[in-house]
């Protein structure tokens, strides 16, 4: 239960949700190694990510601020039911939990320091076993009673944008100073779909980052063309055996070959809306939850500027 997003009987709340690990990953290759710890260790994510978080409360004044993280990056219901799902992203197989994902050695010890940042901050900051960060926002969005604008630099959550709704995926471009602003027009204009369209277009047009192995011979052009067709993915599959509908013969011979891909697919490739969320304040901080902890992280790790413009950002 998020107590931070409540319904308004003036203003709506604005919810903003961090991919957090798709952030730090851009904000690690960004900023330079050379950003470091009093004791030479790098802290060019942890620094960055707080940059990061800064010029977003700046220009985009959310009322609630969810740090959503990856308790599992590769949960086993997906895998089983497409083995290759991120399987080229292993860097080790664990028997007790989750495998251990590919990460540069000098980001992975900074993990566990922008944890302990952003608790001492007070922002929330939620993980859930058997779930990615993706699931988290996805059960966000789906309970936020106002505007929702998810920062990600993950296109998987195109599928999340509903004009309706007021939920768009502010898309870093450069930085966080440049954001695209993915609503349903932009969405339009690029793919030729929906929200919920982009989920099936990902599906047949497959993702090689992900490790889904989409239809072959059906690209993202062909994939528009059909859904523009025929609507959604279950009609594209219902007009394979519908000897009237306007598909090439390769087009439903690779469909109709596709068959065991594309009806285990669609929970693979759409975000989770159940997540078993745990109660948690969302309200965006005004002041640290533990000043004496906050201080102590900033020494430690030379936090510098980046945490006192943060700071000064929250409070104002």
């Amino acid at each position: 239960m998020m107590r931070g997003v409540t319904q308004q009987t003036q203003q709506p709340r604005r919810t903003m949700l961090l991919d957090t690990a798709s952030l730090y990953f851009r904000a690690y290759f960004g900023v330079p190694e050379s950003v470091k710890a009093p004791d030479g260790t790098p802290v060019n994510a942890v620094r960055g990510l707080l940059e990061f978080i800064d010029r977003l409360v700046k220009d985009h004044h959310p009322d609630d601020l969810v740090a959503c993280m990856d308790a599992d990056w590769r949960p086993q219901w997906r895998v089983d039911l497409i083995p290759s799902y991120k399987a080229h992203r292993v860097a080790r197989e664990t028997e007790t939990g989750p495998d251990e994902e590919e990460v540069p050695d000098t980001l992975s010890p900074q993990v566990p320091v922008i944890e302990e940042i952003l608790d001492a901050l007070g922002i929330a900051r939620v993980g859930v076993e058997g779930y990615e960060a993706d699931d988290v926002i996805g059960t966000f969005t789906g309970r936020a009673t106002g505007p929702v604008d998810i920062v990600t630099g993950d296109r998987d959550l195109y599928q999340l944008v509903d004009d309706e709704r007021g939920i768009r995926v502010l898309y870093p471009l450069k930085g966080v100073g440049s954001l695209q602003l993915t609503d349903e027009a932009w969405l339009r204009e690029k793919y030729g779909v929906d929200g919920p369209g982009y989920a099936d277009l990902a599906l047949l047009r497959g993702d090689p980052s992900d490790g889904l192995p989409g239809v072959p011979g059906i690209g993202e052009k062909t994939a528009a063309k059909l859904l523009a067709e025929f609507g959604d993915l279950a009609s594209i599959m219902a007009a394979v055996d519908d000897p009237k509908a306007r598909l090439t013969p390769s087009q439903r011979k690779r469909l109709a070959e596709s068959r065991p891909y594309v009806s285990v697919a669609p929970k693979v490739v759409k975000v989770a809306g159940d997540v078993p969320l745990p109660e948690v304040d969302t309200a965006l901080p005004r002041t640290p939850r533990d000043p004496a902890a906050l201080d102590a992280l900033a020494a430690r790790w030379g936090l510098g500027g980046s945490l006192t413009r943060l700071l000064s950002t929250l409070g104002s």
